[in-house]
């Protein structure tokens, strides 16, 4: 049988005379525990520090302090016969010490610069604490909110994924890793982790390869590109086989197709899971299988350490690979100038939670805040206002608001709504809070009552509501997407008050919350804002700015249309705009018959890309230069968009695009464009977007990347739902 590795061969990896030289020296025990990940905190002290001067360790995850993290450092440069330094890596997902909102928060602001901007100050705050690579950014794309990790990603659409996973390498990596206060990314979870079935976390994933390339590689892609560092292999297993055992996605496609020269670290213990999968009989076989698919460097288990000599010495292993895989860990150490400057020095004085990070964890809350409705134009809060009720366990809880995945933020850093309402109304309003339950999961109506009274005396109720933190991320899947707890009775008792209500909504997923709209004047949803979310929040509410968050998922209006996004096929049958109803028509004459349900508009609860303002934004001048090109070359799309409202405002302008004949069915339509532009009051700009042939390939029928002739549907718009469209044609 050839070996993967000549079957699909890679581009030479950068040869390093220092690495070049280590490799020559190293045994085949030491080029192993290169490959060897360790979880800091929970090895024996006493055991690691040997191992790591036997040179079996190549990196350690969650060292603990940065005192720690030198003395293990210090270990391997002195006491180890290479004196090869270690790489020490840490979940840094969503901000460090400053916590931003989590990424699903994060792609909602439709801003880039502002993602990036999050990611350096969130690599300036670890580096400082002796960590040299993040885990992160997570690009999975997910069209299942009932899992758990939607609120990692960015996403259901690729485009935007890529967009901002692109960002975040940039922002973490920055222009030179060997700058201290920038650290190694990694994009994971590679691949099609996202499509979990079910939206069950570590479940099993079945994805055409068409549909694999196309949507869910794009912004793994869009990272390697980008110049990211490390990819992580996924728990998941892809169309049968286990992601850290996938030679499809690591050796051909990302080592193969895409010249990946970096390194693929397993996930925690994902190498030797394949045992469970029952792809492998035993840790002997996980390593063979893992090395021959790719996967460079082993999280936590040690199939690679207790292995690898003897299978290379008996033959069934390549050295090839072996030495291909050190090389690439040695290179990455090499490229974040561990070698020159293995420790970590104190800071004379500390970043972390400075004023300047603060003040962009702010700006982060207020742009990923999305207005999902406002009757009667209820927001911004008014002048005259005098009495507010603020409601709801989640006004007044530091910890919960910083959301999941963020191990080294701290509470007593953090700024909750009801402190910074209290901040900025002083004594202009009374301001009356009663959390009404105790947490966001209770059962216990005990503190309904005085809620209900709060909600009486005020002119305004400011509820919050939504999941605590601990409902987001690994293993934190949920069958059903309402409010937990007793959270929409509390709602609908004040709402029997009949004084406005003003709803907030953290979270860490789209939920289910039609009814819940209907019971509010106003819904504002705020995902879970990180360490200044009470700030930023009270920005747009108070209308010092107006919200501009948009969408980055779709949101259901049942748990029973899941999986539902925008960018779908059309079908033979495509569903009506009549809404629910049975049809008229039989199987013998189908007359009404689609793609839709009898119980529930085919429609979601609120499409991606929506968001409203405090204003509102005309759509006009739509035109398409030249309106024929050969494949090859490019259209360039404008727009003309208006404030033709009394607040300014910004609008996140979005392109669409629809082919509409292909080889291969095409999405209806799918995002190719968005820019932010900042209006006053009656004025306009021209947007312009330009769309190159290449954005409009597609995996073909054979799987090779292919921009087709004929025409397509351009939509500009505030949302998915665009309707000013005109077309082009490509010759």
């Amino acid at each position: 049988m050839r070996d993967p590795a000549h079957q699909h061969p890679t581009r030479p990896l950068l040869r390093i005379p220092q690495v070049e030289r280590l490799l020559a020296q190293m045994t085949l025990a030491e080029k192993a525990g290169q490959m060897s990940q360790y979880p800091g905190r929970r090895a024996d002290p006493e055991q690691i520090a040997e191992d790591i001067r036997q040179g079996k360790v190549g990196s350690i995850l969650n060292a603990g302090t940065l005192e720690r993290r030198n003395e293990l450092q210090h270990i391997a440069v002195e006491e180890s016969r290479l004196g090869i330094p270690l790489v020490f890596g840490r979940d840094v997902i969503h901000g460090y010490r400053t916590a931003f909102p989590i990424p699903l928060g994060q792609a909602a602001s439709f801003d880039p610069i502002l993602v990036e901007r999050a990611a350096a100050v969130a690599a300036r705050e670890a580096s400082e604490a002796g960590i040299d690579w993040t885990f992160a950014p997570m690009v999975d794309i997910s069209r299942d909110p009932r899992w758990g990790r939607v609120a990692e990603s960015c996403g259901e659409d690729p485009f935007l994924a890529s967009e901002l996973g692109a960002a975040m390498v940039r922002g973490f990596q920055g222009q030179d890793l060997r700058d201290p206060t920038h650290i190694a990314a990694c994009a994971k979870h590679y691949a099609g982790y996202g499509a979990a079935e079910g939206g069950k976390d570590y479940n099993s994933t079945h994805l055409p390869e068409q549909l694999l390339r196309e949507v869910y590689l794009a912004p793994f892609r869009a990272c390697v590109e980008a110049g990211v560092l490390t990819l992580m292999s996924a728990f998941n297993d892809l169309n049968g086989i286990p992601a850290s055992g996938n030679e499809l996605t690591l050796r051909r496609i990302l080592k193969g197709e895409w010249d990946f020269l970096g390194v693929v670290v397993s996930d925690w213990a994902s190498m030797r899971e394949m045992i469970q999968h029952g792809i492998c009989t035993d840790e002997r076989e996980v390593a063979i299988q893992a090395l021959r698919a790719g996967v460079d460097l082993e999280m936590a288990s040690r199939c690679y350490q207790q292995h690898l000599p003897e299978l290379v010495e008996s033959g069934v292993v390549p050295p090839e690979l072996v030495d291909d895989a050190a090389r690439r860990v040695l290179n990455v150490k090499h490229q974040l100038g561990l070698f020159d400057l293995p420790y970590a020095e104190t800071p004379k004085s500390s970043v972390a939670v400075c004023a300047e990070h603060r003040e962009l964890a702010r700006q982060a809350a207020r742009e990923s805040a999305v207005l999902l409705k406002n009757e009667q134009g209820i927001l911004p809060l008014g002048k005259d206002l005098r009495r507010l009720a603020v409601i709801g366990p989640l006004a007044d809880d530091p910890q919960e608001q910083i959301g999941c995945w963020a191990f080294d933020a701290r509470a007593e850093d953090s700024v909750t709504l009801l402190d910074a309402l209290r901040d900025r109304l002083r004594d202009a309003v009374t301001i009356e809070f009663a959390p009404g339950i105790p947490d966001c999961r209770s059962s216990d109506r005990g503190g309904f009552a005085e809620a209900v009274a709060a909600a009486r005396r005020a002119e305004v109720v400011l509820v919050c509501l939504g999941e605590i933190a601990n409902m987001s991320g690994e293993a934190r899947c949920r069958a059903f997407l309402d409010l937990p707890g007793v959270q929409t009775d509390l709602l609908r008792e004040l709402s029997e008050t009949e004084t406005p209500i003003v709803l907030v909504v953290m979270a860490g997923r789209p939920l289910v919350i039609g009814a819940e709209c209907k019971l509010a004047r106003a819904v504002l949803y705020a995902w879970h804002g990180g360490t200044m979310a009470g700030p930023g929040l009270a920005d747009v509410l108070l209308g010092d700015v107006a919200p501009s968050g948009k969408l980055p998922v779709t949101f259901p209006r049942t748990v029973g249309q899941i999986p539902i996004y925008y960018a779908h096929k059309n079908t033979g049958r495509p569903p009506q705009d009549d809404g629910k109803r049975i049809p008229t028509g039989t199987p013998l004459d189908p007359r009404g018959m689609n793609s839709s349900y009898l119980d529930v508009e085919a429609s979601p609860e609120f499409p991606f890309g929506f968001g409203l303002s405090y204003t509102t934004f005309d759509y006009d001048r739509l035109s398409v230069s030249p309106l024929r090109t050969p494949v090859g070359g490019s259209v360039t799309v404008t727009a003309r968009v208006t404030n033709a409202g009394r607040l300014a405002g910004d609008e996140v302008v979005q392109l669409y695009v629809r082919d509409l004949v292909g080889s291969v069915t095409r999405p209806v339509r799918e995002l190719k464009g968005f820019t932010r532009v900042h209006l006053a009051p009656g004025e306009s700009t021209q947007v312009e977007f330009v769309v190159t042939s290449q954005m409009l390939a597609f995996p073909g029928r054979d799987m090779s990347s292919t921009t087709e002739s004929g025409k397509f549907q351009v939509f500009v718009g505030g949302d998915s739902r665009a309707t000013l469209t005109t077309e082009f044609e490509l010759e």
